[in-house]
């Protein structure tokens, strides 16, 4: 990578006509996780003779086999690689906590896993104004002008409401900062962060605004208009951190 430019992740909107097809492919991607979850759940120890039972840690690598041939016998569509992404980050998440078998990956009823279909780098391209990504063709909201952009590794995700984005890692060239201070920040739960020069910088509480609208919601069961607040506040949440 240029020392002049850094990497940054953009998140673009998709519209809501591609959602069955990425909710088709987000259920791929939780049975291929499923799969590794269940292999590393039942043949973590094993018995070997004259040995007795040892312990073996699965990578990404030791999978990768199982896992392509089990995708194309169940003639799943999503792309090889994402099969890669999906066994990778089931590793990965495995190192991290510890764990031989995480939780698993529901795609159904009210514990139902939200959507996510990872990618390497190049899988997806900007082309004819639209996001390409194995043989399909995805229209977004383009707030960020993607056509100027080298598409990296990424992900699709999906949100409490069912709403699809795009979620792309780029190179952006560095903005040079012209201040040449330095400045201490502690960051706190009562007080967003608080600078050695005695700046506070306050938090806000954006339940306040809308307590009323929520519970009117929730005591009139209204599921969808309960979410809706939920992803709003949490859309000012976001906005006053950044």
């Amino acid at each position: 990578m240029n020392p002049e430019t850094t990497l940054k992740t953009l998140k673009v909107r998709i519209k809501d006509k591609h959602a069955p097809l990425l909710r088709q492919w987000a259920f791929e991607c939780n049975q291929i996780w499923n799969e590794a979850n269940a292999i590393t759940a039942e043949y973590s120890y094993m018995p070997i003779p004259e040995v007795g039972w040892m312990r073996f840690n699965f990578s990404a690598f030791d999978l990768a086999k199982s896992q392509a041939i089990f995708a194309k016998s169940r003639g799943f569509t999503i792309h090889s690689q994402t099969v890669q992404e999906v066994t990778e980050a089931h590793a990965k998440a495995r190192k991290q906590f510890k764990k031989d078998k995480l939780r698993w990956r529901v795609s159904g009823g009210s514990r139902r896993a939200l959507g996510w279909v990872p990618f390497k780098s190049g899988a997806a391209v900007w082309k004819n104004g639209q996001v390409r990504y194995n043989k399909h063709f995805f229209k977004v909201w383009d707030s960020y002008s993607l056509s100027q952009f080298a598409f990296r590794s990424g992900s699709f995700t999906e949100d409490s409401r069912g709403r699809w984005y795009f979620n792309v890692v780029v190179q952006v060239p560095v903005i040079e900062m012209s201040g040449r201070g330095e400045i201490g920040i502690d960051l706190g739960l009562k007080k967003v962060a608080t600078c050695s020069n005695g700046l506070k910088l306050e938090s806000k509480q954006f339940y306040r605004n809308a307590e009323q609208q929520l519970g009117i919601a929730q005591r009139a069961n209204k599921k969808k208009r309960v979410k809706a607040i939920h992803a709003k506040l949490k859309n000012r949440r976001a906005n006053h951190l950044h």
